[in-house]
């Protein structure tokens, strides 16, 4: 008979749905799909069908869509299908066919959910899956997560059958006489998955007869253990990493109390896509020089005096921009800067603002980032200071250096490091007649 006591226990345990929602099955057409289509009918859950064709196995995949189709409409189901052209996508974007696979049906499985009001999708993975995935993370090289291997729910995607193994559901199939079809692709040893299947778990198994269960609880105390992690790495994260307006800061003395230093750093950069390699390196310049840049995918960490320093990677290249005399408004970067005049001669402090005098302005005004031997005369004083000298009076990071506005004279000197200093050579005097009002903004 169908285990469907252990079935609504696993469902319950793992809050994997409530009464009311809508399941959509992803049924391949194989044992697994298809003995939890039977126990989600049995169980009267509304629910619809879905199935791939990846014309990876000719007329074997147009075999199988006809049995799920039969099997849909025997039911009374909703059926839901699709054809990938599976190994152009993946040549295109040079990945693996069964990655391709892979990305494929999860997105058309999404976008069918939300077309059609699905609360869930249900995969039929099992333990045996479970365990395969494990291994297979263990083999490239995995973190705590890689560990506990396919969970039972994540997100709007769901596993019920995990509390069955290969063996199990043969059983079932068999006692209960119900009709599959059978994927030749699963007797190959082509797939990783495959040769662990048939190559390395039956050796272990001699080694542990209860390698399925032994598996089951130790993905059980992995998933556990992340947890765990999780919650520790968010309460250190919200009391380390502090977010300002321009890049978040992890300071130099909070990393190096860290304990363990490499597994909690690693997590607290996660989330801005640094691998544990990338954390390596940091960890071997903390003392080194300030200004050292680590790259993630989205994110750079800098190494400035005191702190990480964490920000978005700029895909906009910051180029030159000109500002003509009636410009009303320039971009550049993240930044904006306008420009009016007035005839009254006043200025107020404010370091979003420069008061110059208008009439010592040469246009095309030239708004560019530093660059090395930039010099000007800080408002206040008498002589030329070099501007990365002025940047570390000032403790200015360096991932702010380069997105710093400056704005260059038609004769080259610079008129306004903007929000932060003029130079002197453009202040105003009791002889302006004219003043030029920049100001800066945030984008």
């Amino acid at each position: 008979m169908l285990p469907l006591s252990q079935f609504q226990d696993f469902i319950k345990k793992n809050e994997l749905f409530t009464s009311g929602n809508k399941i959509l099955l992803a049924v391949s057409g194989g044992k697994d799909s298809v003995l939890m289509l039977h126990m989600f009918k049995a169980l009267s859950i509304d629910i619809g069908v879905a199935h791939c064709n990846f014309g990876l196995r000719a007329d074997e995949a147009q075999r199988d869509e006809n049995f799920v189709r039969i099997l849909a409409d025997v039911h009374a189901l909703p059926f839901h299908v699709t054809h990938f052209e599976t190994k152009k996508y993946a040549v295109e974007n040079k990945i693996s066919t069964q990655m391709a696979a892979r990305n494929l049906r999860y997105a058309w499985f999404e976008q069918i959910r939300l077309a059609y009001g699905y609360d869930y999708i249900a995969l039929a993975q099992h333990q045996n899956d479970a365990i395969e995935t494990v291994l297979i993370n263990l083999t490239r090289g995995t973190g705590i997560s890689g560990l506990h291997g396919i969970l039972p729910k994540r997100g709007q995607l769901i596993r019920p059958l995990l509390f069955l193994n290969r063996e199990q559901i043969d059983q079932v199939i068999e006692q209960e006489h119900i009709a599959f079809v059978e994927d030749s692709s699963n007797a190959g040893t082509n797939y990783t998955r495959n040769k662990l299947r048939l190559q390395v778990i039956p050796h272990l198994r001699e080694i542990n007869p209860n390698l399925e269960k032994t598996f089951a609880e130790n993905i059980d105390r992995f998933a556990s253990l992340e947890h765990f992690l999780d919650l520790q790495v968010a309460q250190l994260r919200a009391e380390l990493v502090i977010q300002k307006a321009d890049a978040w800061y992890l300071s130099l003395k909070a990393v190096a109390k860290l304990n363990p230093q490499k597994l909690l750093l690693y997590e607290l950069l996660k989330s801005f896509h640094f691998t544990a390699h990338v954390v390596d390196e940091i960890l071997e310049n903390l003392s080194g020089r300030s200004g050292s840049q680590f790259l993630s995918s989205s994110h750079q960490v800098i190494i400035n005096r005191n702190d990480l320093v964490i920000v978005e990677r700029n895909a906009q290249l910051l180029t030159n921009q000109f500002i003509h005399s009636a410009a009303a408004k320039t971009n550049f970067g993240d930044y904006s800067i306008s420009l009016r005049y007035s005839t009254e001669i006043k200025f107020e402090i404010d370091a979003t603002k420069a008061f110059v005098n208008a009439d010592k302005l040469i246009f095309p005004l030239v708004l560019r980032k530093w660059q090395n031997g930039d010099k000007f005369v800080p408002l206040g004083m008498r002589f030329l200071k070099k501007v990365s000298d002025f940047f570390i009076d000032e403790k200015v990071p360096l991932h702010l250096k380069h997105n710093t506005p400056i704005l260059i004279n038609g004769n080259g000197e610079i008129i306004w490091i903007a929000g932060m200093r003029q130079d002197n050579r453009y202040k105003l005097t009791t002889a302006t007649k004219k003043v030029a009002i920049f100001e800066l903004e945030n984008n």
